[in-house]
């Protein structure tokens, strides 16, 4: 017996929520404070840690200590006290310390099942289970609860659920078993328990939770009306649980008392049962609430139709829900899910080249009517008369059609909203036949200026019908071609003035055009860099000029595209179409008005940049267009700008878009691109945005992603180098990242204009901070690139990119030796560049900054002894074109042969063939990866003979390898279409910038 050396009396209360309520009393006028009990009381209580969680409450001169309800039972039947101390229990807390160990065994053994008191108001909760007790354990707890008031009750029974939830639900695996095992126990929202004419016996058998001990279960069987029968009727069945087909009628007599011919066996179960099921039926049945007297079985009453829908549709559910078996004719599962099919069947004379009756996506498609309900395929004559019977379930064709009036509402509205006299536009038939797996309610869908989009979203009901089309013969093989089946377009013949061989891709990318063009539709052609998509244009004239008559007034082709590439455009038409006129509208000198309109009719084709036709704008849209084409069509990627509002105004009998790059970032630059070869084909800017942007971009949406892709295949041409069927029979392109270290200066530079961006985020918000952490992108890979350019310390001499520099020597060697090695990039570029040259080998070396660009072309003259050539944004056409003749010449003398070609990414990443050049230096990394490739391409293309190495220069531990990861991880995504926008960057908190941005010491120091 251990002494004890102080005694201490606890009283306990139990609340409403199961929490149990501590004080305690050293005598009759002395209270233990709850800091000092909760550090005797439950010195040994690991849940609470030691007593130290526990919450105290003051009440008057007491003080509290609250134990939480979920551990009043485990912490009563372990009583797990200090030994030194004794003690007293009040009376209810004498009853705890002996139901505890029984309720907490009868948890552990999971014999408890959910309250049905509980559930009927809505709420989930536990209760022990008396039939799982022993005898003298039952007695006691019964004893016990008689001695106390109800309130000790209630919160004995809330403890008992909270410590069920503690133990066996408390975790989110364990609270979905329980959803999925016993569904019944979580009604849906908004809908009330059903419960109705059960004990709590009955309703723990309904929802699975105890054995049924019956023999049979009672079910509601709908027949159907038969030959001798002819009406819908309800009757009341048992079936035999050992036998399944066997189904015992039951009936009610005149008393209200079931009868039937049922074994003996059964009759306990049917008496005690049978009023607890038409209770059931009242509650879950209008009609039969209506009906039942007691003294009518108006189960065997005939259904009307209306009755018999209801109870398909509705009532039927609405039993199953509340755990009864309903029979149901055997054709209803399948016929319910057959919802009704809206069919536009397409004539079969629509859509043939007679009088070109079919030219353009607004060319008018006649049709007829066909509704298809499950495998019944109906008439717009059929279909009337059905409807004029006002029926719920039809007998047609020998099998029984449901016909919802909802459904046949929506199907009257979308035959009345196409006048079927004027038909369909092709435009209409072809996104119907694209996107068939799609459900929607047709509506009348015209473009007229200053309507609604014909794709805008509107709010629908969850049953829509399916409005599909039957083409035709013709249009069946006009559309497979569109999409690259049936061999793809009828090939056309090369035409004979092309001073050229084509490859057997490049005649199907021209036969392609060709055959939109003859439908009038717009085409995009997105071959990758470098496999002619300008060959295939150029062929593409040649075949009008040589197949289409020109009328006087008419105007010949117009070609838009960067300032960049005129001279190269004028250049290969000339090349390999001679006979071609071309015209080229450029620069201070070039004509308007009469002079102008005078040129149109001597030319065939008319060559202008994109800021030229923003600038004569309202000239040129004057003119409607043999063939409208834009090169690098991704100059208009931006829809809202003056330049891309500006070539989309232009009328044209034709419309392409060239490019390898048809998205880099977003998916409105696809519609950009759309919109333009084939306007309102994908709907309005917001219309699209709501409909497929925000769908794929932000929520992933795999259908809206596949829907998207069917809507574009038809109009885009896509051929990749790697496709097999190219057979370019191109040399390899080998890339690799070459990892650098900063210098000291530069790792020191780094980090103080981080620590400067990350104090400007406390003051900043807004546009303002949006700003900062742009401002300081720009400084932290300038950085990365050479200190020289955010020091903004003054080169030597700046040499004009455009004149000539014979003396090399601009620098001590002293002072080449310090600028190179401020830099670690610029360092090992020196390195690569003069093992390339001294092997005979050639490179371009791209970079974003022209302080960056002027600073290589000084030190790579001086080092290499050699002229060294510059293009960037400032530098013009006739410089371009002199320079990109230099380095492609293979007969210049060696003094005057530039080897080595710096180049602005953004002005020389597109349009120009310098396939002279097989080492390629991104020596800073763009943004997109998209645009990395195109100015790869421009050694990576055909013509080039040798392996092609790329190097892409990437600073350790700086934001310029966490930007080279972005790039991995968004390559895979252009892939699918889509690519992400860099601005996310400015949405970031501060600490997931300082995360960005902060160097890597690990890598960097």
């Amino acid at each position: 017996m251990h002494p004890y050396t102080e005694t201490i009396e606890v009283h306990v209360a139990l609340t409403g929520y199961g929490d149990a309520l501590f004080y305690g009393a050293l005598n009759t006028h002395h209270f233990v404070s709850g800091q000092s009990l909760k550090q005797r009381l439950f010195a040994w209580h690991a849940p609470s840690f030691y007593g130290t969680e526990l919450e105290t409450r003051q009440i008057e001169e007491i003080e509290l200590v609250v134990l939480p309800a979920e551990e009043v039972i485990p912490f009563f039947s372990e009583m797990h006290t200090l030994l030194h101390i004794e003690w007293k229990w009040d009376e209810q807390a004498e009853h705890l310390i002996r139901l505890a160990p029984v309720l907490a065994t009868s948890i552990e053994n999971r014999k408890y099942a959910p309250s049905f008191t509980a559930f009927r108001t809505g709420q989930l909760q536990w209760t022990w289970d008396p039939d799982s007790l022993k005898k003298q354990d039952r007695t006691a707890l019964g004893k016990a609860l008689e001695q106390t008031d109800e309130s000790y009750a209630e919160g004995l029974s809330a403890a008992y659920s909270a410590s069920v939830f503690q133990r066996w639900y408390s975790t989110e695996e364990a609270a979905t078993d329980l959803r999925r095992e016993f569904p019944q126990l979580f009604p849906q929202s908004g809908t009330a328990p059903q419960t109705a004419g059960m004990d709590a016996q009955s309703w723990l058998v309904s929802i699975g939770w105890k054995a049924d001990a019956a023999p049979f279960r009672p079910l509601l069987q709908l027949l159907e009306p038969e030959e001798d029968e002819p009406a819908w009727r309800l009757r009341l069945v048992l079936q035999n649980k050992l036998d399944a087909a066997v189904l015992v009628p039951v009936r009610l007599d005149s008393r209200g008392r079931l009868e039937g011919d049922w074994p003996e066996v059964w009759t306990p179960f049917i008496l005690d049962r049978s009023a607890g099921w038409l209770e059931q039926l009242r509650a879950h049945l209008p009609r039969i609430r209506r009906a039942i007297s007691g003294s009518r079985d108006v189960l065997s009453d005939p259904l009307g139709d209306q009755d018999a829908w209801q109870f398909l549709t509705q009532d039927s559910g609405r039993l199953l829900e509340a755990g009864w078996q309903v029979l149901l004719p055997g054709w209803w599962e399948a016929a319910r899910k057959k919802k009704p099919k809206l069919r536009a069947k397409v004539k079969p004379e629509e859509g043939s080249e007679r009088g070109q009756s079919f030219f353009g996506l607004d060319s008018i498609i006649h049709f007829d009517w066909r509704i298809a309900i499950g495998d019944t395929d109906l008439s717009e004559e059929e279909f009337a008369d059905l409807v004029e019977r006002n029926e719920r379930l039809v007998r047609f064709r020998g099998e029984w059609v449901p016909l919802d009036p909802a459904l046949l509402e929506q199907i009257r509205r979308a035959m009345g909203g196409v006048d079927q006299e004027q038909g369909l536009s092709f435009q209409d038939i072809l996104h119907l036949h694209l996107l068939h797996s799609e459900q929607r309610e047709y509506r009348n869908q015209k473009r007229k200026e200053g309507q609604k989009d014909q794709e805008e979203e509107q709010p629908q009901s969850s049953e829509t019908i399916r409005l599909e089309v039957e083409l035709n013969e013709h249009l069946n093989r006009v559309i497979a071609q569109l999409g690259g089946g049936q061999g793809g377009a009828p090939s056309l013949p090369v035409p004979a003035g092309l001073h050229a061989e084509l490859r057997s891709y490049q005649k199907e990318g021209f036969a392609w055009l060709g055959f939109l063009r003859r439908f009038g539709l717009g085409a995009c052609l997105a071959d990758d860099m470098g496999l002619g998509k300008t060959i295939q244009f150029i062929t593409y004239l040649l075949h009008l000029k040589e197949n289409e008559q020109r009328l006087p007034g008419q105007a010949p082709a117009l070609l838009v595209c960067p300032t960049s590439v005129l001279g190269n455009w004028q250049k290969e038409i000339s090349r390999f179409a001679p006979s071609i006129n071309v015209s080229l509208h450029y620069g201070a000198r070039r004509l308007s008005g009469e002079e102008f309109h005078a040129q149109t009719e001597q030319v065939d084709i008319i060559i202008t940049s994109y800021a030229t036709a923003t600038l004569d704008q309202e000239m040129l849209q004057s003119y409607t267009w043999a063939s409208i084409c834009l090169d690098e069509a991704q100059n208009i990627k931006n829809a809202q700008t003056k330049q891309s509002m500006a070539v989309r105004s232009f009328p044209a009998k034709h419309r392409i878009a060239l490019t390898g790059t048809p998205i880099e970032n977003r998916l409105s630059e696809l519609w950009s691109i759309y919109d333009f070869i084939n306007p309102g084909y994908l709907g309005s800017a917001r219309a699209f945005q709501t409909r497929f942007i925000s769908a794929i971009e932000k929520d992933k949406d795999e259908q809206r992603m596949q829907d998207l892709q069917q809507l574009v295949k038809p109009f885009m041409l896509r051929r990749k180098k790697k496709d097999p069927n190219i057979q370019l029979d191109l040399p390899d392109k080998n890339e690799m990242k070459t990892y650098i270290h900063l210098t000291g200066e530069q790792s020191a530079l780094y980090d103080q204009s981080v620590q400067a961006l990350m104090d400007k985020m406390k003051e900043l918000e807004g546009i303002k901070r949006k700003g900062a952490i742009l401002s300081a992108l720009t400084q932290l890979k300038q950085l990365c690139d050479h200190p020289l350019l955010l020091t903004k310390e003054s080169l030597p001499e700046t040499i004009s990119s455009e004149g000539s520099v014979t003396a090399y020597d601009l620098y001590s060697p002293q002072d080449m030796a310090m600028l190179i090695s401020r830099s670690a990039k610029l360092e090992r570029l020196m390195e690569l560049v003069r093992e390339l040259r001294d092997e005979g080998e050639r490179c371009l070396i791209f970079t974003q900054y022209i302080g960056m660009g002027q600073m290589m072309q000084q030190v790579l003259r001086q080092e290499l002894q050699e002229p060294v050539l510059y293009l960037h944004g400032g530098t013009s056409k006739t410089a371009r074109d002199r320079m990109i003749d230099e380095f492609q010449s293979r007969t210049l003398p060696a003094a005057e042969q530039p080897s080595v070609f710096i180049l602005s990414i953004k002005a020389g990443g597109v349009g120009l063939n310098l396939t002279a050049a097989n080492h390629v230096f991104h020596f800073d990394r763009w943004w997109n990866p998209a645009v990395e490739n195109q100015a790869t391409d421009r050694a990576y293309r055909m013509g080039q003979t040798k392996d092609v190495q790329v190097h892409k220069f990437i600073s350790l531990g700086t934001l310029e390898e966490r930007i080279d990861e972005m790039l991995e991880s968004k390559q895979q995504l252009s892939d699918n279409i889509i690519t992400s926008s860099e601005n996310w960057i400015t949405e970031l908190s501060t600490d997931e910038l300082t995360d960005l941005f902060t160097r890597r010491r690990d890598w960097s120091d």
